[in-house]
């Protein structure tokens, strides 16, 4: 199972995006700043859109799906257990794995949008599609909620895994870092080794590399503990 990335080319007014590469399975992170083209990068993969030139070739792909940034543009039905059903799964799971589980007869435009982020975030998850997409799955989330939302997609066995972010301070467990960066797409390979050569490394990465440490991962507690490792 894998996405191959055949010198893609993508242009909208004064913006171009390029980018060549294979997402393979595992869980991919694509980092870079606001409006470096990482929700148009996601929309060209999920075939939402057309590049101008290059292409987008799935292999052994059965099922996609992409999460949009803003929740409430997915939503469909009138109550939150009705949306539930429209994804195709039992209410009482997802709402218990989002930590909704007296909201299942309220209108889903009811919920803060932290809450109708946990709500697609855990259909999603839970629909477990073979190439899932996330585009800034973080947002709206406090900190507990990112906490949360990284340990339902570390627990994603198979498939192919593909973050959209600019996150940089709560993060999951990682096979492989991209960057994005004005509308270019670079491949850093795959973690730990990619992790030196990450421009838009977290703050508390880059200090470890500083001090000499050796993240295994990117999260903050792989830094904790390459930096106990080296201190004793």
């Amino acid at each position: 199972m894998r996405v191959d990335l055949e010198d893609l080319r993508f242009s909208r007014g004064s913006f171009t995006l390029r980018g060549s590469g294979t997402f393979e399975e595992g869980v991919h992170l694509v980092s870079g700043p606001v409006g470096s083209g990482k929700s148009t990068l996601a929309l060209l993969l999920a075939e939402l859109l057309r590049p101008a030139s290059g292409a987008v070739r799935r292999h052994n792909v059965a099922s996609a799906l992409l999460l949009l940034q803003f929740p409430e543009h997915q939503i469909t039905c009138p109550t939150v257990a009705e949306e539930v059903r429209s994804w195709g799964l039992s209410p009482e799971d997802v709402l218990a794995r989002a930590d909704l589980p007296a909201r299942a007869g309220d209108d889903p435009f009811h919920l803060s949008r932290g809450e109708l982020r946990r709500l697609t975030l855990a259909c999603a998850v839970m629909q477990n599609p073979d190439l899932l997409m996330l585009d800034e799955p973080f947002s709206s989330l406090d900190c507990t909620a990112k906490r949360e939302a990284c340990r339902m997609i570390e627990e994603r066995e198979e498939g192919i895994t593909i973050i959209f972010s600019h996150e940089r301070a709560v993060l999951p467990r990682v096979n492989a870092v991209w960057e994005m960066e004005d509308g270019v797409l670079t491949a850093r390979g795959s973690v730990p080794d990619a992790i030196p050569s990450w421009r838009h490394a977290p703050p508390y990465l880059a200090y470890a590399l500083r001090e000499g440490a050796r993240p295994e991962n990117i999260r903050l507690s792989d830094a904790r503990e390459a930096l106990c490792r080296i201190r004793g």
